[in-house]
């Protein structure tokens, strides 16, 4: 018999005479690196409301990616300590790692050491804006 868990990512099965936990696949270190394309993937689509036409993982706001079983660390800075979007950049940073299959709890940090440059933004951001 198998026994979904809440988030229908982990199994329990029980036989007649023992019972196994399967764990999710986030919790394989050969997973691990897909399970963090996907979390940059859903960072794709945040973007900073002051610069729209990119998205804040190409903008380099995003430092760290730390994934520790189905827990999600994620430091960011902004583009400047006085952003009035800061509060929301930190939120929706957090419900797109949330969308991410086998992510259970995300933290976000935010920091702003190292300050942020335009030499973190990627190759496509800087032709985008021309720089």
């Amino acid at each position: 018999m198998l026994v979904r868990g809440q988030r229908n990512d982990v199994l329990v099965r029980m036989d007649a005479d023992c019972i196994r936990l399967v764990l999710p696949a986030i919790w394989y270190s050969s997973e691990r690196s897909s399970v963090k394309e996907a979390i940059i993937k859903e960072l794709q689509t945040v973007y900073d409301p002051e610069m729209p036409s990119i998205n804040v993982y190409d903008l380099g706001l995003i430092y760290e990616i730390n994934i520790s079983n189905t827990h999600v660390d994620i430091v960011h800075t902004l583009t400047s300590m006085l952003c009035p979007a800061g509060d929301l950049i930190s939120s929706n940073i957090k419900e797109a790692v949330e969308r991410v299959n086998g992510v259970e709890t995300v933290t976000v940090k935010l920091t702003h050491t190292p300050q942020f440059s335009k030499e973190m933004m990627s190759e496509d951001a800087r032709l985008t804006l021309g720089i």
